[in-house]
């Protein structure tokens, strides 16, 4: 993996890291996915529109098509892992999805896309997902709804591994600039969660009030995590790219451990270790 890729899915994790932490600050809910995503859309718009423009960009239909298809992708898993928090248990359906999703990814990158793993890339990434899954809490004995949650989780990992994909052959195949592609499901997720947002146009008036400055970070640094992930997926393979992402869990769970004080640090250090071992072993391969 070359050191460029390396340094763009980092810097990505960071992002994706300082987003998390400042939702679970706020602890708002649809209404405030929505503000931040029109937000989003009010910032990175214009930059879309300059990049299309300044490199002469002109897609072809096949290219919307897949632009549409992403949109349709982000949203039908933003649905569904909603539904699967409310209807299933969040320790269960979290770690499932953040485990299924770049094992699909990668499978689909190796089935659809021609890519190849070696067996170096290969235990790396086992390792890395591993990592996450038990840094995330696993399965719990104790968990109800299990049938349920298992269910939702596997869903909401299916449509990781499906939008990882589609989005890969996107932006390196079909060459949509990456900030366009963000910028579309940004679009549909504002216009789904928009009735949402006006029923709780009081919550969404006060988040801006209260935290504004948080909720302007969420907006710059939600689009820009993905944004550094599709461009280091046009210059590197899915099968790399995918179990390192994963890199961004860690990063959100230390914080909550050592800044939003909700223990466990022993235990997820220790699997924390873990996966920094097999990122060293899927990037120096």
């Amino acid at each position: 993996m070359s050191a460029l890729s390396l340094c763009l899915v980092i810097a990505a994790a960071v992002c994706h890291a300082s987003w998390n932490f400042c939702i679970k600050r706020i602890n708002g809910g649809p209404e405030l996915i929505w503000l931040f995503s029109a937000l989003s859309v009010l910032i990175y718009g214009p930059v879309a529109v300059w990049v299309l423009l300044d490199t002469h960009t002109a897609l072809t239909l096949l290219a919307w098509a897949f632009v549409i298809g992403s949109a349709a992708l982000h949203l039908a898993y933003l649905v569904l892992l909603q539904t699967g928090y409310r209807k299933g248990d969040l320790s269960l359906v979290y770690p499932v999805a953040r485990a299924t999703g770049p094992i699909l990814s990668s499978a689909f990158a190796v089935l659809l896309l021609g890519e190849h793993i070696t067996p170096q890339m290969g235990g790396g990434a086992a390792i890395i997902i591993f990592g996450v899954f038990m840094l995330t809490g696993g399965i719990k004995a104790g968990a109800t709804r299990t049938g349920t949650s298992l269910g939702f989780g596997l869903g909401s990992g299916l449509l990781i591994g499906s939008y990882t994909a589609w989005d890969a052959y996107t932006v390196a195949a079909l060459a949509v600039p990456p900030v366009l592609l963000e910028i579309t499901s940004n679009i549909g997720r504002t216009a789904l969660l928009a009735p949402i947002a006006n029923q709780r146009k009081d919550l969404v008036r006060q988040h801006w009030q209260t935290h504004k400055l948080a909720v302007i970070t969420i907006a710059v640094l939600n689009p820009l995590a993905y944004i550094l992930v599709l461009y280091a997926m046009r210059i590197a393979p899915v099968t790399y790219v995918a179990p390192i992402r994963e890199l961004s869990v860690l990063l959100t769970v230390l914080a909550g451990s050592l800044i939003l004080g909700e223990g466990h640090l022993r235990w997820r250090l220790t699997w924390a270790a873990v996966i920094f071992g097999g990122i060293t072993l899927l990037a120096s391969a």
